[in-house]
């Protein structure tokens, strides 16, 4: 008889460490679809946590409840950030509590410049990052600012979107697909910056299709499979694991 390989034991470097964030048994649905089915994980601070999978499988509706977007409906359990109860809160609330995510479609308002669309994000006054730190991040922003967000480049306009998240001074990142549609040259322009920014002490959670990409970059992976957690370890465990990055990721 053959039996399903179980990879759900993996163990993280931080595993003693407290939990920056935390999902407990959360179960996600869309209207009568159920999506994601009783998943439990933690971040610690200043990590990068990949969160992979098939189409399907469950990582932006995760993304989502985290962000205690009005879709999809968290209906079942909790989700802990910093010691704050995010499921007891909406999405504004969430957003102010240190939440910040960045959706696949980047939401850049049209007509408003650069500037303008970081401005009617960022909290006044900028504790971290001010409009000068951002643009030292992002030189193409800077030499953009008066520039209609809109009209960017795609990968100027992935730039844009993580700096309006920045500028509210987040204590979480969330990325869904930030490397989708970008030529490599792009892609490896946002890495570094995400890097750089992990080592300011963001922790990052990052959805993306392009699982060696993410898994190179990230220090963890959870990987989900039809709205359930087969793997919760290491990144490098999966780029090791030939069987694993089959079986769940067509890598």
């Amino acid at each position: 008889m053959n039996v399903k390989p179980d990879f759900s034991k993996g163990h993280s470097h931080a595993e003693t460490a407290p939990a920056f964030l935390s999902v407990w048994e959360m179960q996600s649905y869309y209207g009568e679809s159920y999506i994601v089915q009783g998943i439990s994980f933690n971040v610690h601070e200043g990590e990068i946590l990949a969160l992979l999978g098939r189409n399907g499988a469950g990582k932006t509706t995760t993304l989502r409840s985290i962000a205690r977007m009005d879709s999809p409906q968290v209906t079942h359990g909790e989700i802990w950030l910093d010691h704050q109860p995010l499921h007891k809160m909406s999405s504004h609330q969430a957003a102010q509590s240190g939440i910040g995510l960045v959706p696949e479609d980047r939401c850049i308002i049209p007509g408003l410049t650069v500037e303008e669309n970081i401005k009617l994000a960022q909290i006044a006054p900028p504790v971290g990052w001010s409009l000068d730190r951002l643009y030292e991040l992002f030189p193409r922003l800077g030499e953009r600012r008066h520039q209609e967000g809109v009209t960017l480049s795609g990968g100027e306009q992935q730039m844009l979107s993580i700096a309006r998240a920045l500028s509210r001074d987040i204590k979480m990142l969330l990325l869904d697909e930030p490397y989708e549609g970008l030529a490599p040259v792009i892609v490896d322009e946002i890495e570094r910056t995400l890097r750089h920014i992990k080592e300011q002490g963001m922790t990052t959670i990052i959805v993306e299709q392009n699982a060696v990409r993410a898994l190179e970059l990230a220090d963890r992976s959870v990987i989900l499979d039809t709205g359930g957690i087969v793997f919760d370890g290491s990144a490098g465990e999966v780029l090791e694991n030939e069987e694993l990055r089959s079986e769940y990721l067509a890598i």
